[in-house]
């Protein structure tokens, strides 16, 4: 393959080696999109992931080499000249602020690094294109001031979801505004075989962070229920139900960070509940798909690993602990979603109960939903063809 058919995108704040598994899904997903653009334009890409840390995944960079394409990690050093010569480098950048990022709910310094890192891709006169993510809120005066300045810099911005575009409409963003769909719904995945005639597997994932109360410990993100003793109810029914087979599932992965870990939360219940099987500590988010596409069920707080779920087509009830969860499903009209900010721990505990009763009606909603995501993909990757192509300013 000749030099002048490679192309060079930057991948913004994406990440190959985080322990939230849904970073690297929104990471490998996108690679995976960007990749099968590239290829009907008769292209190969190098990839520049740019993140919070420079880790690879092997197997990944193997299968990409494979196919005639490069990767590339790096970890972001704004501040540094050598961020800059890695942008210069590109031909389009990518960002997906880590999927909710570019908001100041986590603090101003932190938006205000994301806003800045946008602004010298922008300075640089490359191509930014942000990925379809959660995009706010923007609390402070001056955060809305800022983002609105920069998003009118770039080629194109995605809201994933129907609550995200309204909040730009209210910001008065328009004019290189669309809205797609959460790229981890494209994550590659191999479905175990099944023996048939066993017992119908039950998926639950536990968040750690929410088990241990938040970063705070003290209910950091308002629940309505008692998260722990919510989990706890939900793992007894399904532990006493002896035709099903339970499986505590974690999607974020650190052990060296208690207060986030899954697993560490999956292992505590395990040992009340000696029945349930604890999944593996998985090395890559397509892994953790894998597993969970071979549940019959699924409910978690986890949003990445609820997205895993339905986009395998398995029935799914979500937890929410956050609005973008009501945006992301409430976009593609899945109802069944079980809200942890607005619902009485009851009303959680018999949603997610109700819905393994219901699961065979739940995965035929699952599968009408599932057309409205293919729709929403072919929008953002048709976007992305134009801006692969130099077509769009």
């Amino acid at each position: 393959m000749s030099s002048e058919k490679f192309i060079t995108v930057g991948l913004l704040w994406h990440s190959l080696a985080s322990g939230n598994l849904g970073v690297g899904a929104l990471t490998e997903s996108n690679i995976s999109i960007i990749r099968r653009v590239a290829e009907t334009k008769g292209l190969r890409v190098r990839f520049l992931v740019l993140g919070s840390s420079a880790g690879s995944v092997d197997a990944l960079a193997d299968e990409l080499h494979a196919a005639g394409h490069e990767l590339e990690c790096h970890r972001v050093r704004m501040f540094r000249k050598s961020f800059r010569d890695l942008v210069r480098r590109c031909d389009v950048v990518v960002d997906i602020g880590e999927g909710d990022s570019f908001a100041d709910i986590y603090g101003f310094k932190r938006f205000f690094y994301y806003w800045l890192s946008k602004n010298i891709v922008c300075s640089l006169k490359k191509p930014l294109v942000l990925a379809p993510q959660t995009i706010g809120p923007f609390d402070q005066t001056a955060s809305r001031v800022l983002a609105r300045q920069v998003m009118a810099r770039c080629a194109r911005v995605f809201a994933r979801d129907n609550l995200s575009s309204d909040y730009l409409a209210q910001l008065g963003v328009s004019g290189n505004i669309d809205e797609a769909i959460d790229v981890a719904f494209c994550l590659p995945f191999v479905r175990p075989e099944r023996t048939p005639g066993g017992k119908p597997k039950v998926g639950i994932n536990v968040s750690g962070l929410l088990f241990n109360g938040g970063y705070t410990g003290a209910n950091q993100f308002g629940l309505a229920v008692d998260y722990p003793s919510t989990v706890r109810e939900i793992v007894r029914y399904f532990s006493e139900n002896e035709d099903v087979e339970l499986h505590l599932i974690g999607h974020v992965i650190e052990p060296n960070m208690p207060v986030e870990d899954d697993v560490g939360a999956c292992r505590r219940l395990a040992e009340e509940f000696p029945g349930a099987i604890v999944a593996p500590a998985f090395s890559r988010p397509s892994e953790a798909k894998s597993y969970i596409s071979g549940m019959d069920f699924f409910a978690g707080a986890r949003m990445h690993a609820c997205i895993a779920a339905f986009s395998a087509g398995i029935p799914v009830v979500p937890m929410a602990y956050s609005r973008k969860f009501n945006g992301l499903f409430g976009t593609l009209g899945y109802k069944r979603v079980a809200d942890c900010k607005a619902e009485k721990q009851n009303c959680v505990v018999a949603q997610v109960c109700a819905g393994f009763r219901d699961r065979v009606d739940i995965a035929t909603e699952v599968t009408k939903a599932l057309m409205e995501v293919r729709r929403r993909v072919v929008r953002y990757e048709s976007s992305l063809a134009a801006v692969l192509s130099g077509r769009l300013q």
